[in-house]
């Protein structure tokens, strides 16, 4: 019985080469409809290869506006929850105050509460506080919900940090601000790396917190489900597939910089 005992031995890399093609098979379906000339309104059919929505990805009123809005909002967001969030994660790991459990135990809320929850809580928050809903009660709300994202990320790397190192460096006259930066802060970059990049992704992806509290402001997302009940233009597809792409190359760049960091420390 070679073959099942061929099987057998490589039965983990197939299962796991046939969950990445299950995962991967809707960004491959999105790749391929942004070079389809529909006849109608939706996208839904395959009719004719074209490349002018590649020509034209802005070629759709308000989509690269809404889009640019995400854009930023994301960017700003991840800048926010990742330097609120690292100083978090830290306080948490090597300090000892009160109500340390209780804050350890609501920072998970967040994360577990429903989305709608959440979102209707935070328009609740910003309509008696009289603020006016649009960009900054979105920044503000993405802030809020990613924070404990980043959190975790960071505390997850600083609990598994050697104290030792930080002791060596002291021993060897470093200064604090010289120690965190030159030891500290990069041991713990890899969490606050994988923090940063959940955060954006969260926050660009989001819809039901980002609508409960947007006011007249349109987001990427929004225009998206917008779209899906009028007809969908190709160029969507275009730049899901140019997000997916440029997702796929940060992630090849990453890999190859820690091998080459690799081989130069072997």
């Amino acid at each position: 019985m070679p073959v099942v005992n061929w099987l057998k031995k490589r039965l983990v890399v197939i299962a796991g080469l046939l969950t990445l093609g299950y995962l991967l098979l809707p960004n491959v379906i999105v790749t391929v409809f942004s070079f389809n000339k529909p006849k109608g309104r939706f996208n839904y059919e395959w009719q004719q290869f074209s490349l002018d929505a590649w020509k034209q990805p802005c070629g759709v009123a308000d989509m690269c506006g809404s889009l640019s809005i995400s854009l930023r909002i994301a960017a700003l967001a991840t800048i926010g929850a990742t330097l609120l969030g690292t100083m978090i994660a830290f306080a948490l790991v090597r300090y000892r105050f009160r109500a340390r459990g209780a804050v350890n135990s609501l920072i998970f809320l967040p994360m577990a509460m429903p989305e709608v929850v959440m979102a209707a809580s935070l328009l609740t928050l910003f309509l008696n506080m009289g603020a006016q809903l649009g960009f900054y009660t979105i920044l503000i709300a993405h802030i809020m919900f990613c924070l404990s994202f980043v959190v975790t990320a960071v505390k997850a790397r600083v609990m598994s940090m050697d104290p030792r190192l930080e002791e060596a460096a002291r021993d060897l006259y470093a200064g604090p601000v010289q120690t965190f930066v030159r030891v500290t802060l990069p041991i713990a970059a890899p969490g606050i790396a994988a923090g940063a990049l959940l955060s954006f992704a969260l926050s660009f992806d989001d819809f039901i917190i980002t609508n409960f509290n947007a006011g007249s402001t349109v987001t990427f997302p929004m225009f998206v489900w917008g779209s899906a009940q009028r007809g969908t233009p190709v160029q969507i597809n275009v730049i899901g597939t140019a997000m997916f792409l440029v997702a796929v190359l940060l992630v090849l760049v990453s890999m190859l910089v820690n091998n080459r960091r690799n081989r130069q420390k072997a």
